[in-house]
């Protein structure tokens, strides 16, 4: 993109911006101005707030951005690169900060985590592959998740009309399973489809070529059944774990925790996130999680209240915590390349005055070879370098003796 394009994009997108937040601050006090009986009441269970059990929701959190990291770190261990769980729990936090702050944030999270696992040193195939697959091993757990709190809220007679949602989430997450079971078969398709097109159009080579290189490196990124299990445990880990600082937030508020429901509705909250509506289903979590979570038996204002205690924990807490990682990231990423720059004018340097130091020994030679065999010996010494006159005169001076 050239710098002309660049500036018009900025032109547009900050007025849109603008306008984009304005929206987001009137549906947010939309929401909350027909909320007001239910807050008024929540109010009342967040002043008598546990503190032990709010510091049990935030250790919750905090375990769930680990095993999230964990679950990162595993498949990035199938190609080979063992990066350190800090690092990848840094560029976790951040990542989960762009996909909450932005709309659409999912793609741009993933283009950032992409190029941070570059700079780890995986290569684009590998760094590709780790961010389809968490993504992938996130989604088919919580489809397990979400069929296991259906079971369990089907005891109460109610399901939320989550059914058709559930078998949905089921039957893609199937389809993944079977594409990746079928890998190679779908690799030689693709290059069979690509070829074929490339010789249509009499561009043979421009697209197969690289999708070779590209199918040949994927045939090495194999994890093994070890390192699917501990995957999927990660991604299983992460999502309880979130889930019970959702139950940790109703008792620290003091309300009764809806156990048949809670799986199941933190489940269908979580999908909702997903919808690119507002940056990390802002107000649709709080809205689909209080009414889903009052239909099996919590009181209105304690429910209220619980969820709202669960989002700042999970949802605005993480945000100032990240953007401390992203900075920090950002100075990492410009301190190694002014380093790396540095290092090359270095060398750049040190060559230079080696090719000045072997130009000056190469005319020393040609002069000490000129006067030895007495043929030009004036024409060299005037030729010569100032460093080698003194030589010079000294040979002439014992040739004269």
């Amino acid at each position: 993109m050239s710098l002309a394009s660049r500036g018009a994009l900025r032109k547009v997108w900050r007025p849109l911006r603008f306008a984009l937040s304005l929206v987001l601050v009137g549906l947010a006090g939309w929401f909350v101005a027909g909320k007001t009986s239910e807050l008024s009441g929540a109010t009342a269970f967040l002043a008598q707030l546990r503190w032990p059990w709010l510091a049990l929701a935030s250790g919750a959190e905090l375990a769930s951005y680990l095993f999230m990291a964990a679950l990162q770190g595993s498949l990035l261990n199938a190609g080979e690169l063992k990066p350190h769980l800090l690092r990848v729990s840094v560029i976790t936090f951040a990542g989960t900060t762009i996909q909450s702050a932005l709309p659409a944030g999912t793609a741009f999270a993933a283009l950032y985590q992409f190029r941070q696992f570059e700079v780890l040193g995986a290569d684009e195939v590998l760094a590709a592959w780790v961010v389809v697959a968490t993504a992938a091993v996130s989604f088919g757990t919580l489809a397990v998740l979400a069929g296991t709190g259906l079971s369990m809220a089907a005891s109460t007679g109610s399901a939320l009309d989550l059914v058709g949602a559930i078998v949905g989430v089921w039957a893609v997450a199937l389809l993944a399973v079977l594409a990746w079971n079928r890998r190679f078969q779908v690799y030689a398709v693709s290059l069979r489809v690509v070829s074929a097109i490339e010789h249509r159009l009499r561009r043979t080579g421009r697209l197969s070529e690289p999708l070779e290189r590209v199918v040949a490196r994927m045939r090495t990124v194999t994890p093994d059944r070890r390192q699917w299990a501990a995957a999927l445990s990660y991604g299983t880990a992460s999502w309880l774990a979130d889930c019970a600082c959702l139950m940790f937030a109703f008792i620290a508020v003091g309300a009764p925790v809806p156990w048949d429901g809670l799986l199941l509705a933190y489940c269908g909250g979580q999908l909702a996130v997903n919808l690119p509506i507002t940056p990390g289903g802002l107000g649709v979590v709080e809205g689909s999680l209080t009414v889903a979570l009052v239909a099996f038996g919590g009181g209105r204002a304690a429910t209220v209240a619980a969820v709202l205690l669960y989002r700042v924990v999970s949802f605005w807490a993480p945000l100032p915590v990240g953007a401390v990682c992203y900075g920090a990231l950002a100075r990492g990423r410009q301190r190694k390349s002014d380093e790396t720059a540095a290092t090359h004018a270095a060398a750049g340097v040190a060559t230079h005055a080696a090719a000045g130091v072997a130009t000056h020994a190469a005319a020393g030679v040609a002069t000490h070879a000129a006067s030895r065999d007495g043929v030009g010996g004036d024409a060299a010494a005037l030729a010569a370098p100032p460093v080698v006159m003194p030589l010079v005169d000294r040979r002439q001076a014992e040739g004269g003796r």
